[in-house]
């Protein structure tokens, strides 16, 4: 037997396993402290009324023999792409049922859509970076082309002259720095793309937290876009489906590459290797993108937007940089005197009690810089931005 050698290209351990492990030991030492967990992005306020009643329907269903539900359609419910749809809409955006692929989360997907590229392509990732970009296509034997970024650019890189690139991952509002891109930005991404006959990855789970006008909420907003991209969406964060697991993928008709509509080569690919989201999610997630689920989820939203502004109201008085947090859930803050990002994480963890990201585990760029998301309850926000005032101030 020959394993798969690649995954000696990968770090020892995974970013967010490393912060559990440094926590719970943190925690075992210190039973009675409280801790401030304001790094992992999971959301922390329940489902909107429109999805738990829908659910609770579905289960009700399940009950009866006239409306038992089994295998669902591997590539989705027509019903929900039908509202996936719909909100498309809501951006001027035109997507046909049939290119739309129910998925449990974006992270499948992710990590998935690979499968449709050889291993001897090579992948453009703009960073700091959610880690699976460059995991998931190290794990396959790719060539990984880091396009790192910094301060000067706001943590926005753009195609580099020369630079040639066959699959491209692009995240706007961007996971870990919430820096997103404009109109106009996305638009020489595309241009190139299409130059180049590469394909876009576009992670778009951050959509809805999306306050500028100026800013996408889909990358088919852009002339161009259905040539040569693949957008991968998650109801995590636009409906707080973390626990519940649900997603979807657009897959263009119009995207061929080497005479191939990759759409077939998608549908190929999750037919053989999926076996669909359950009836209950969907039914879900059906609620969770009409108007009152979308209205109900909003105000989850708004919440969470209210801590980042408090988040970023607190590093604006002490005089630290730092970007995101207007149109993304994560704030991307730089360490004060100096600290690297463990430094930091450190000096947090043991001095008053709050966890956040460190940087370097989004790419050597980060390094020196922190992430906290706003996902928390407003009470630990709050506290936590009260400690790092004393702390800092």
């Amino acid at each position: 037997m020959k394993l798969n050698e690649n995954y000696s290209r990968l770090e020892q351990t995974y970013l967010f396993y490393h912060i559990s492990q440094r926590t719970q030991a943190y925690r075992a030492a210190h039973p009675d402290c409280r801790l401030l967990l304001l790094g992992i992005g999971d959301v922390s306020l329940p489902l909107a009324p429109a999805v738990i009643r829908a659910m609770h329907r579905a289960v009700d269903e399940q009950a009866a023999k006239e409306t038992f539900h089994g295998y669902m359609p591997e590539l989705g419910t027509n019903f929900l792409k039908q509202s996936v749809c719909q909100y498309y809409r809501r951006f001027g955006v035109v997507v046909d049922p049939e290119e739309v692929f129910i998925t449990p989360g974006a992270g499948e997907d992710l990590g998935a859509v690979g499968d449709l590229f050889d291993a001897d392509n090579t992948v453009a990732v703009t960073e700091p970076a959610y880690p699976a970009y460059v995991d998931t296509n190290l794990m396959a034997g790719r060539r990984v082309l880091h396009l790192s970024s910094g301060k000067a650019d706001g943590f926005l890189p753009m195609p580099r002259p020369g630079m040639e690139a066959d699959l491209i991952y692009l995240c706007s509002p961007a996971n870990p720095t919430g820096a997103a891109y404009t109109r106009e930005q996305l638009q020489v991404w595309v241009d190139y793309a299409n130059a180049c006959q590469a394909v876009i990855v576009f992670d778009a789970a951050y959509e809805a937290f999306i306050q500028d006008r100026e800013v996408p909420h889909s990358i088919y907003e852009l002339p161009g876009a259905r040539q040569c991209a693949i957008e991968i969406c998650s109801l995590s964060k636009t409906a707080g489906f973390t626990g519940v697991r649900c997603g979807y993928t657009v897959v263009p008709t119009d995207l061929v590459r080497n005479g191939t509509t990759l759409h077939t080569l998608w549908v190929r690919n999750r037919t053989t290797k999926t076996n669909g989201v359950s009836y209950i999610v969907q039914r879900g997630a059906q609620a969770a993108l009409s108007e009152e689920g979308i209205r109900q989820s909003r105000e989850n939203i708004r919440s969470y937007l209210a801590n980042a502004r408090l988040l970023t109201t607190t590093l604006e008085d002490l005089g630290i940089w730092y970007c995101g947090g207007r149109n993304s859930p994560y704030v991307w803050m730089e360490c004060p005197r100096g600290m690297t990002s463990w430094q930091f994480f450190d000096l947090l963890l043991n001095q008053i009690q709050v966890v956040g990201t460190p940087g370097s585990g989004f790419g050597a760029c980060g390094e020196g810089f922190f992430r906290f998301s706003s996902f928390g309850t407003p009470e630990d926000t709050a506290l936590a931005a009260s400690r790092l005032r004393s702390l800092l101030g």
